[in-house]
């Protein structure tokens, strides 16, 4: 694990708050630097990387890479915030819980271990990587990202609108039911209103029945 040019880091990072840069690695094994970020900062890399081709002599997509990408908190005992494996290109993403320096590390997989060689008189390695990372811009994040953002915007919108008719429904399912249990009370209430003329009725009808049985045999008596 080396720190690169961190006095260079930290005047890129004061004027533009954009870093491009690439480096080489031996076969599978882990490249680190630092970055000093202050708290609450948001991070976002871009990175791709190529394989050596001895038969054309230049840097090649492997499409069966992988990159391990690992960012540890150095100021607090190497706590990982950042623990992510992906293919030979792609994005990662992370936000500064406190200030102090990370540790950002990139270990190629899938590829045979080298040593480094000589390439027009350089000492490089295996795998090139290069490195594009925006930090705290978050206008040149939404820039670069906005359609990803638009279709989330969309998927949001399109949630709401179903969650609205989900409510209309039932709004409309409460009303029915405000309904039939109005129509239930109204019919149970003229069944009650029935049932009570009808013993009224009855009770009329026997009471005036006993009153004439006991006038005629009252009647029978006399005679």
């Amino acid at each position: 694990m080396i720190r690169l040019l961190p006095s260079l880091i930290s005047l890129v990072l004061l004027v533009c708050q954009t870093q491009a840069l690439y480096f080489y690695i031996d076969g599978p094994s882990q490249k680190c630097f630092f970055e000093e970020l202050p708290k609450d900062t948001l991070v976002v890399g871009s990175y791709k990387a190529t394989q050596w081709n001895e038969q054309s002599r230049t840097y090649v997509d492997n499409p069966e890479m992988g990159i391990f990408i690992s960012v540890d908190e150095t100021f607090d005992n190497d706590h990982r915030i950042v623990s992510q494996r992906g293919s030979s290109s792609g994005k990662f993403t992370f936000s500064a819980a406190d200030s102090g320096d990370h540790r950002l590390c990139f270990t190629p997989t899938n590829v045979p271990a080298t040593s480094g060689f000589l390439f027009s008189g350089s000492q490089v390695g295996g795998i090139k990587f290069e490195l594009d990372m925006v930090i705290g811009e978050t206008s040149q994040i939404e820039s670069s990202d906005k359609d990803k953002i638009g279709e989330v915007v969309q998927k949001v919108r399109d949630i709401n609108a179903r969650l609205q008719d989900v409510r209309r429904e039932q709004i409309f399912q409460r009303e029915r039911e405000a309904e039939f249990r109005d129509q239930s009370e109204s019919v149970n209430s003229r069944v009650v209103r029935w049932t009570l003329i009808q013993l009224c009725v009855l009770g009329v009808t026997c009471a005036w029945q006993l009153s004439y049985l006991r006038a005629f045999f009252i009647k029978q008596k006399l005679t």
